[in-house]
């Protein structure tokens, strides 16, 4: 059972490290790459399994079965072999004549394997059991791995030779690359010298170790980072800078989420309106209407600087106040007031505000909150309206 011992290691070690980039990912930001990588961990996989099973049915002996697991032996290698190719040019993101010819190249060599396979029924040119159930290679089997070694180089050279070009990270990754293809065509090399010795296996679980530890692990956070600013951009408003409509509905879901398991009991909600964006608008262009808008949420965000700030509408803001601001929310609407009615005189930007707090006795939801405090904000509004 040793030779299959060393296979199911190599299974186990294999799924736990790569086990976030065997999982299919359905986001369009995925790079080729990526997937090509995840098919070659599979192809590595089905190796893995048809190595472990190779070593227990040939220590039981079992002709038949060891035969047709050996023919997916050589299919699952030459497999491997295709789809690092595959990877490999992806990775390169080289859509040029030596890619093609790479890709070719491993066409070629796994399409050869299948027709020797299948001459190998009738002619025994790669493999064959003896009377004794003894296993025994042929030469074409010799000429798999040499093939196969000879393609490893070529993809480790190839990627290597790209590295003088590239800096940081980048340059390291294809160091990276490039040496993992090197330590697989080193171990097809003993495969080829010791045949019941499962070389393969143990350069394919070494090289992905190394790919993991050097390069997924940097590609998976800076996918994260990437995702995380593309959702950042998502929730956030162009015009103003603070967050948008969408971040408001989901931030409102997290607060009935958390008054629902006891981890808040109180919080506040501010609604905002302009003061004559229309005539601004109508006056002196939208330009200028633009700016205005900016002004005003300027002013919210200087006041209500503890709160997340949310641009809910074209001329309407809500904040949701929390600890501090929760706190000081009635110095805060005075201070708020007070300069809006400032503003008015100089004729500077002028905001309605509205605040209300969460009661429990009262309130069965977010809205009810919401909606005491737009209608201050209206009263407030057309108070405004009214000074001089």
């Amino acid at each position: 059972m040793y030779y299959a011992s060393i296979g199911v290691l190599s299974l186990i070690i294999h799924f736990i490290i790569n086990f976030e980039a065997l999982k299919k990912r359905n986001s369009h930001r995925v790079r080729q790459s990526q997937v090509r990588y995840r098919h070659f961990l599979y192809a590595v996989m089905l190796f893995y399994i048809s190595d472990i099973l190779w070593g227990w049915l040939y220590e039981q002996r079992w002709t038949a079965p060891t035969y047709i697991d050996t023919m997916i032996f050589f299919i699952s290698m030459g497999a491997s072999v295709l789809l690092w190719t595959r990877f490999v040019v992806a990775f390169i993101d080289n859509k040029g004549r030596f890619g093609t010819l790479l890709m070719a190249g491993g066409w070629m060599i796994f399409t050869f394997q299948l027709v020797t396979l299948i001459i190998n029924f009738f002619t025994p040119i790669v493999f064959e059991f003896l009377e004794n159930d003894e296993y025994r290679t042929r030469a074409v089997r010799n000429v798999y791995l040499v093939l196969q070694m000879l393609l490893f180089i070529i993809t480790s050279i190839y990627t290597l030779s790209v590295t003088a070009r590239l800096k940081g990270e980048a340059r390291a990754h294809h160091r990276t690359i490039g040496f993992s293809g090197i330590v697989m065509s080193l171990f097809i090399l003993l495969q080829s010298q010791y045949p019941l010795m499962p070389f393969y296996s143990v350069g394919c679980l070494l090289a992905t170790c190394i790919i993991h530890s050097f390069v997924y692990k940097d590609e998976m956070l800076e996918h994260f980072k990437e995702m995380e600013t593309a959702r950042s951009m998502a929730f956030r408003d162009p015009l103003t800078g603070v967050r948008n409509k969408m971040a408001y509905l989901e931030f409102l879901k997290e607060i009935e989420l958390r008054i629902e398991r006891k981890e808040l009991t109180e919080y506040g909600v501010a609604v905002f309106d302009l003061n004559g964006l229309k005539e601004v608008n109508d006056t002196r262009g939208h330009d200028e209407g633009d700016e205005y808008i900016k002004s005003a949420c300027t002013l919210i965000c200087r006041i209500f600087e503890h709160s997340p700030v949310f641009r809910i509408g074209g001329d309407e803001f809500a904040a949701i106040l929390e600890r501090d601001d929760y706190e000081n929310r009635e110095a805060l609407l005075e201070e708020f007031d007070a300069e809006a009615e400032e503003n008015r005189k100089s004729g500077d930007v002028v905001v309605a505000c509205g605040i209300e707090t969460y009661d429990p006795k009262i309130d069965t939801s977010y809205n009810d909150v919401f909606r005491r405090a737009d209608k201050k904000m209206y009263v407030r509004k057309e108070a405004l309206k009214e000074m001089n």
